[in-house]
C-alpha cells in the first residue's frame, strides 16, 4: 500500500511539474511576441500619446476625443487595423474602471513600438 501512494505522490508531482513547464513557456511566449505596430504616421503618434494622458487624467471627455481620432486615423489607413484592436480594448478596459492597468497596458504597448524613421529617397 504505502508504495502504491509513493507512486501516486510521484506522479501528481511530475505532472504539477509538467504544467508549470508548460505555463512558464506560454508566459515566455507571450512576451516576446511583438506587438501590433502603430506605424510612423506621427498624427497617430500624437494621438496614442494623448490616449496616454486621457488615461493617466481618467478624463472621459479625452477619452472620447482620443477614440474619435484613432477611428478616424483608422479609416483613412493611417492606423493599421490590428494596433487599432488592441487600442481599443485598452479603451474598453478603461471604460470599465481599469484606468490604472489600462495606462500600463499602453505604456507597454508604446514602449514596445519600433520608431524607424522615414527615409527620403
Amino acid at each position: 500500500m504505502a508504495t502504491s501512494n509513493a507512486g501516486a505522490r510521484r506522479r501528481l508531482v511530475l505532472i504539477l511539474c509538467g504544467l508549470t513547464a508548460i505555463v512558464a513557456v506560454v508566459v515566455l511566449l507571450q512576451s516576446l511576441r511583438s506587438p501590433p505596430q502603430i506605424g510612423t504616421d506621427e498624427e497617430v503618434f500624437a494621438t496614442v500619446d494623448a490616449l496616454f494622458t486621457a488615461l493617466t487624467s481618467r478624463d472621459d471627455n479625452r477619452l472620447d476625443s482620443c477614440e474619435d481620432r484613432l477611428l478616424a486615423l483608422r479609416e483613412a489607413d493611417q492606423l493599421p487595423a490590428k494596433a487599432a484592436d488592441h487600442l481599443d480594448a485598452v479603451i474598453e478596459q478603461a471604460r470599465s474602471g481599469e484606468w490604472e492597468p489600462a495606462a500600463k497596458r499602453l505604456y507597454d504597448f508604446m514602449y514596445r513600438q519600433r520608431r524607424e524613421a522615414h527615409t527620403a529617397h
